[in-house]
């Protein structure tokens, strides 16, 4: 591979490169800016997302502008406002050692006139979403007979989203150009009619085929039941303690659901859709941005723009409809060199498009087996372990505390405060999983898939249960199903006959769940009150005086000792 300075990137811009970090060029930015420096042809380069194309026309560009005019002469347009806002900064960056180029980026949800003085204060390079530029045109506060090179970015995203009207209206103002720089990840019809209207005999450079993913991402794939989806979910997250990722849902609702159940899961989870006010857009994509959110839950428009180098996993919570949708959103780990993982959780109805993904991608997606409780106990333990092992020690600091230290546990031998340690956190998952069944899907007359992980009671047995709560507690049917799934992972198929009454409930379960729920149902309260949980077959079936009518406003967990109150 060769160095950027062999692809005849000037000295100050490889300056500004180098201090990003930045040592070999990518194989787009190979392809592209030789050819986007030698002359003014029109081009279109085919390179998925997280390759680095921004690179790859931001130096030849940066290199093509004349610092002493002060008109804009290179426009860049991008699908959306995070977008926009990364390219401007970007091109900033690969700048700081060379002139001060002017760039300004132009984009809905800010304020119009802010944009116009920025504008009017010698904009150089204009990045813009195309709804914002063509209000901008049409209130004559910009004026395009000065830019000589167009940028496409995304050029199939932007006509995804509806922007084919502006595009047209834009490149039709801007006819002095002298080229224009069409980027892509796939080649639709849409996209071919823009070349041929606008272009003139373009060069087209594609990387790694049109639709290949990228080779330092590997695929895996977990098969389960519609109702273990969010389980399966949870599983996978639990089983990788050291995950940032982007969990990727098909819409807005169920964006809103997965991160509202996961945030009171108490998972570090924060949700990126449409519906999102823009400063709280601007605020979640911030916190990801500098690792303070874990998870972000995103629809696949509301991630467009978001580009961190360093996510280690993608989780598709379902297939998106388009294989291509599918390739953008694997795009988003394994850049900058790094390597990544792909995760699709998928119900058997939609297995086979795996084969299909497969085949127009050249990636092969390997079937894995859902972690069971007992390896996500050990995968959390040996996180614990590997953090103590490498926790920072200031010697000095704590020194004064150490002969009160080694009094307090004197008692115990090096073993038992191995054990203590490890188990401060570990419990917690213990308790959790500790009879949580495997949710996989086996073939018929496997029998592993009816087998509890902690070896908990055989399934197929069922037990019958008495619950202290009832419908004058406001209780109803979906209200207790919902419980027991969200908080113990209980399958509506685990759970069999529900008979409610006025005071008390009683209800049939699967014999391998009956220890987390006996366990994890007197946690919480009920308006304040316990709740019991015996086995129906030994209880007293007196009847007891009617209580007062209340109203079941929520579950709530007992706080621990010198905890919070938490909520479900």
């Amino acid at each position: 591979m060769s160095a950027f300075k062999d692809l005849g990137i000037a000295d100050d811009l490889l300056q500004g490169i180098t201090a990003m970090g930045f040592e070999t060029p990518t194989p787009v930015q190979e392809m592209v800016i030789p050819v986007a420096l030698e002359g003014d042809h029109d081009l279109i380069a085919l390179a998925q997302t997280g390759t680095g194309k921004t690179a790859a026309f931001g130096l030849p560009l940066l290199q093509r502008i004349d610092p002493k005019e002060r008109s804009i002469q290179a426009l860049i347009m991008c699908p959306t406002r995070e977008l926009c806002v990364q390219v401007a900064s970007d091109l900033e960056k690969y700048s700081e050692s060379a002139h001060q180029y002017k760039v300004v980026a132009v984009y809905g949800g800010a304020s119009i006139e802010g944009q116009i003085r920025q504008i009017k204060g010698g904009a150089q390079i204009v990045v813009a979403t195309p709804g914002r530029l063509m209000d901008l045109i049409t209130r004559k506060a910009i004026k395009l007979e000065s830019v000589r090179r167009v940028v496409l970015d995304e050029a199939d995203e932007m006509l995804n989203m509806g922007f084919k009207e502006a595009i047209d209206f834009i490149l039709s103002e801007a006819q002095d150009r002298e080229s224009i720089w069409l980027f892509s990840a796939t080649m639709p019809r849409e996209v071919r009619a823009i070349a041929a209207d606008y272009m003139d005999n373009p060069k087209e450079l594609t990387v790694s085929g049109r639709t290949q993913t990228n080779e330092n991402i590997e695929h895996i794939y977990y098969v389960c039941r519609a109702d273990d989806r969010y389980n399966a979910l949870k599983r996978v997250v639990d089983a990788l303690p050291g995950i940032y990722a982007i969990i990727f849902c098909r819409t807005k609702n169920e964006t809103k659901e997965v991160a509202e159940q996961m945030i009171r899961d108490g998972y570090n989870s924060d949700a990126l859709h449409g519906d999102l006010a823009q400063d709280d857009r601007d605020r979640v994509m911030q916190r990801f941005r500098e690792n303070n959110l874990q998870l972000l839950v995103a629809t696949d428009v509301a991630a467009r723009g978001l580009d961190v180098s360093n996510i280690s996993h993608v989780i598709n919570y379902g297939l998106p409809d388009e294989i291509e949708t599918y390739t953008h959103r694997s795009g988003r780990t394994g850049r900058a060199g790094r390597t990544g993982v792909s995760i699709i959780i998928v119900t058997p109805k939609y297995e086979e498009k795996i084969r299909m993904i497969e085949r127009k991608t050249k990636a092969p997606v390997v079937k894995k087996m859902l972690p069971t409780g007992m390896e996500v106990c050990e995968a959390q333990l040996f996180n614990i372990i590997k953090g103590i092992h490498e926790q920072e020690v200031h010697h000095a600091d704590i020194e004064p505390f150490m002969e009160r230290i080694q009094e307090e546990l004197k008692d115990l031998t090096k073993e038992e405060l191995i054990k203590r340690f490890a188990s401060v956190e570990f419990n917690r998952f213990l308790s959790y999983y500790r009879n949580a069944p495997d949710i996989n899907i086996y073939p018929k007359g496997d029998k592993r898939g009816a087998k509890a992980t902690f070896a908990a009671a055989p399934s197929g047995s069922t037990v019958r249960l008495f619950v202290s709560v009832g419908e004058m507690d406001g209780v109803t049917k979906k209200d207790f199903l919902k419980l027991l799934d969200r908080s113990f992972g209980v399958p509506s198929r685990a759970i069999g006959q529900i008979d409610l009454s006025r005071t008390h409930l009683h209800f049939d379960l699967d014999a391998a769940y009956v220890g987390v729920v006996r366990q994890g149902l007197p946690e919480f309260t009920l308006n304040g009150r316990a709740i019991r949980v015996d086995d129906a077959s030994q209880r007293d079936r007196t009847h007891r005086k009617d209580r007062d009518e209340r109203v079941f406003e929520k579950w709530d967990r007992k706080p621990k000792k010198g905890g919070k109150k938490g909520k479900w």
